[in-house]
């Protein structure tokens, strides 16, 4: 029931048949209902609710038209590009408001009142606060992208506050991959009698998906993730770290051994994140190191092979990790990692897939003839993390000292006048 001028745009980004959130969301919501889609990402959620905002955009065009609201700023970058590229055949504006970015050119973009924004909640409300004159009182579409995610992120007060001054009637689209207490909570406080459109209510992993582990000692884990990456040569990797210094460190390490790697974590800027994002999407990189924070809702078109390095410690995350292969009808491979004290974690995440997951086939005695070289290559990220952390250090005292000893006594000094009075 889309419109032709879309379908056109459809065609043009290459979307034949539409996916199966997209038959359930599409028809429910064109009739005008609200909607809660539970579908996993790379289920082409996006597209479920871009079309039927741009083609009531069609039919009652006006500004400020519809808000969609994003867990983390790489998603809110990936929404935009579709809306533009489904929308550009009919000049639809979107702006994104996020974190990391300059708030003046982003109240700029504000005033200029696009027909779609796209934001993280805390930049919308600092905007809802600070800007003036920005106000969305004419609102008709609300979505919450990775609902679930939004509200574990502890975005509450602020979504809270954003449904307080969104009209009532309005449309409001909730996805999300996981049906959570707090999901549910929401979906009271937003939705109108909603359409449930979920794509599979039971946690799965893709068929076409080749899922393995492999059973190591923990000091050896660096060695294995070597020999892995030589057997699997040519194809793109992703490989998730549990903290922003082991995925630094690892990217490291790698680089001394001639991979080409590049790390995402949240310790980055942001256009370097974005920067980091588009070479591995341009495959001038092949591997790309993340935390999970950096990873999910990344719509990252071919990666052949995810590999955990460090086991997820929630294993619903372990879903979120391995769903960047094997995307759109696509085959991939999942390694996961299980040293001797992960393994009550790894018999969660098969207990959650309902799988017992094979051994990925190795031989151990490459893997130790690479242990010399890794060895080094260790020694030499480790040398450059405290090089790369002394001159953070250095860049920070140079500014910071003064104004801080400034403002202790200053606090100090308050303590002490009081308990006289």
């Amino acid at each position: 029931g889309v419109t032709d001028v879309l379908c056109e745009a459809c065609d043009q980004l290459g979307w034949k048949v539409p996916t199966k959130i997209q038959i359930e969301a599409i028809p429910v919501a064109l009739q005008g209902r609200d909607i809660i889609g539970l579908a996993e990402t790379g289920s082409g959620k996006t597209g479920a609710f871009a079309l039927p905002i741009l083609q009531a955009l069609l039919e009652t065009p006006q500004r400020l038209f519809a808000l969609v609201l994003t867990p983390t700023r790489e998603l809110a970058f990936q929404i935009s590009e579709q809306f533009e590229a489904l929308g550009s055949s009919i000049g639809v504006q979107s702006t994104v408001i996020v974190g990391g970015i300059d708030t003046m050119s982003q109240s700029l973009a504000l005033a200029k009142k696009p027909h779609v924004i796209i934001a993280t909640p805390g930049r919308l409300v600092d905007h809802l606060e600070n800007t003036k004159g920005f106000n969305l009182r004419a609102l008709k579409f609300l979505v919450m992208d990775e609902a679930d995610r939004i509200l574990n992120m502890d975005f509450e007060t602020e979504v809270d506050k954003i449904l307080k001054v969104v009209p009532r009637d309005r449309k409001t689209f909730l996805f999300s991959a996981t049906m959570t207490k707090k999901v549910q909570k929401l979906q009271r406080a937003a939705l109108k009698n909603p359409v449930k459109c979920a794509v599979s209510s039971k946690y799965q992993t893709v068929e076409k998906l080749q899922q393995y582990y492999i059973f190591i000692p923990s000091k050896f884990k660096d060695s294995y993730l070597v020999y892995i990456l030589n057997e699997l040569a040519g194809n793109s990797f992703m490989i998730f770290c549990s903290t922003c210094n082991n995925t630094q460190r690892t990217a490291l390490l790698l680089r001394n051994l001639g991979f080409t790697a590049i790390p995402l974590h949240g310790q980055m800027s942001q256009n370097k994140r974005l920067g980091s994002l588009n070479k591995f999407k341009a495959k001038a990189r092949s591997i790309l190191l993340a935390t999970d924070v950096a990873s999910r809702g990344l719509d990252i078109p071919h990666v052949d092979v995810v590999i955990n390095f460090d086991i997820p410690t929630h294993s619903k995350d372990y879903i979120h990790r391995v769903g960047r292969t094997a995307r759109a009808g696509r085959s991939g491979k999942s390694i996961t990692f299980v040293t001797q004290y992960d393994v009550e974690l790894f018999q969660r995440i098969e207990h959650l897939i309902g799988k017992k997951l094979p051994a990925f086939p190795m031989q151990e005695e490459e893997v130790m003839m690479l242990a010399e070289r890794v060895a080094e290559a260790q020694r030499f990220a480790r040398m450059e993390l405290r090089e790369q952390g002394e001159k953070k250090r250095s860049r920070n005292d140079d500014d910071d000292t003064e104004e801080a000893i400034g403002v202790r006594s200053k606090v100090a000094g308050g303590k002490k006048k009081k308990r006289k009075a």
